[in-house]
């Protein structure tokens, strides 16, 4: 005997979340290499353009089969995506161009036909492409034994949908194991793909392909709104988590059961649209991870900018100190910080180089330790350098140089051979001086 509140949960909420956790999956797992290609917007594209489909299929049939509107559906994304590379090579144009050129004048031709053809009296619920109808996938028949699972009934019970959704998503995932090699070259570099012997175009078509298949699976299940989001969702948000792709594949898997789990709980506790509240999740998913990611999130950035803007700080004062050394000079802390600009960020660089032993007082002036002239000797070094490579290399007068190399001093060593003086004669420190 099947207790009541799993009886209740099986005949309502299993058919509806099987169906969002397929959709989300097939979509994410895609999503990653539309991300990786710059085309997050296909999907978008693929959801309004599949209207002329719809209309020419019961046109010609005069039927509301799903069968038949699956197919319209389904020839009308692959016409969008073959549109797309047409324009895009022969018009010479931007991919997001292309694609809002395509969708946009196809959606307008499935109005036309719509209104002027005879199919003003079809149904074509604007709500149930925007939401899908997870609310229709139940189970008619009420299991009360556990047994009644294993019974020969049980196929034609499970709604058509999740049939299609699990064949679509075992289809993809099959897809992109077999191809993973492939896709992931063609997706970075479509020349480095044709010089080791692959097709990039006919692998683009491939996925293009299975994009508006996977797309239009789910459309009458979850609506368009979860099949855009879980196109571009999941994968911007692994793609911030990780610079691996078959890491990144995994976690946009992870993030995409999260959210139809979560989101279809969500939905249920709060009463709403359940498709709303799993696109509202990813979205509140990807927020999170953007502000917390360890390497590319904001608090991430904000604090790497914050250690950079240190060091810089500490450098100036370094390469500072150098300059009077080199002219036997001296300075104290006060005139030092009058001269870089008297900021927090200065004083606390000050106090840093003192407690690191870079910087020494020595009857209230500011010297270089053996490490820290060692230290300004190499920040020198790379600011006369750079100052040598942008008068001979770049053509710029030396009077107008010192700026640029101010600021390229902070980064990689040009490491010039035979360069023993900067544009205004003085001497380059040799290296690891």
């Amino acid at each position: 005997m099947i207790p009541e509140l799993i009886q209740t949960f099986l005949t309502l909420d299993l058919f509806p979340l099987l169906g969002a956790i397929f959709a989300s999956l097939s979509c994410g797992l895609l999503g990653n290499f539309l991300v990786l290609r710059k085309q997050s917007l296909m999907g978008d594209a693929i959801s309004h353009a599949v209207l002329p489909g719809l209309v020419l299929a019961f046109l010609i049939t005069q039927d509301r089969s799903p069968i038949h509107m699956f197919i319209g559906a389904a020839v009308s994304a692959l016409v969008t995506v073959i549109l797309v590379e047409v324009i895009k090579r022969l018009g010479k144009v931007e991919p997001g161009a292309a694609m809002g050129v395509v969708f946009s004048v196809l959606f307008a031709l499935g109005v036309f036909l719509l209104e002027n053809a005879n199919a003003r009296g079809v149904d074509l619920d604007a709500n149930c492409v925007l939401h899908g109808n997870l609310q229709i996938l139940f189970w008619t028949t009420s299991p009360t034994e556990w047994s009644h699972f294993l019974s020969e009934n049980i196929r034609s019970e499970v709604p058509r949908q999740i049939w299609t959704l699990l064949a679509t998503t075992i289809a993809v995932i099959i897809f992109i194991t077999v191809f993973f090699k492939e896709l992931r070259i063609a997706s970075f570099d479509a020349g480095i793909a044709t010089v080791q012997g692959i097709n990039a175009g006919v692998m683009h078509m491939a996925l293009m392909t299975f994009v508006a298949i996977a797309a239009v699976a789910s459309f009458e299940a979850v609506g368009s709104i979860l099949v855009i989001a879980m196109l571009i969702c999941p994968a911007a948000t692994a793609r911030l988590l990780t610079d691996r792709l078959i890491t990144q594949i995994l976690v946009s898997a992870i993030i995409a059961l999260l959210t139809a789990i979560g989101g279809y709980a969500l939905a249920s506790w709060m009463g709403v649209n359940a498709a709303g509240m799993m696109a509202s999740t990813a979205g509140a998913i990807l927020v999170v991870v953007m502000i917390g990611s360890p390497s590319h999130g904001v608090i991430a950035k904000a604090r790497n900018q914050r250690k950079l803007g240190n060091l810089v700080a500490l450098e100036d004062i370094l390469g500072a100190l150098y300059r009077l050394a080199e002219t036997e000079e001296h300075t104290t802390r006060e005139q030092l910080i009058a001269t870089l600009g008297s900021s927090k960020r200065t004083h606390k660089a000050i106090d840093r180089a003192l407690t690191h032993k870079l910087i020494k007082v020595v009857n209230t002036q500011l010297q270089l330790t053996q490490t820290g002239l060692a230290q300004g000797a190499g920040i020198i070094r790379k600011h006369r350098q750079w100052e040598g490579y942008l008068v001979e290399q770049v053509g710029i007068s030396p009077d107008h140089v010192h700026e640029t190399a101010e600021q390229l001093e902070h980064l990689i060593d040009p490491d010039l051979p035979n360069q023993h003086t900067d544009p205004h004669g003085k001497p380059i420190p040799p290296k690891n001086s």
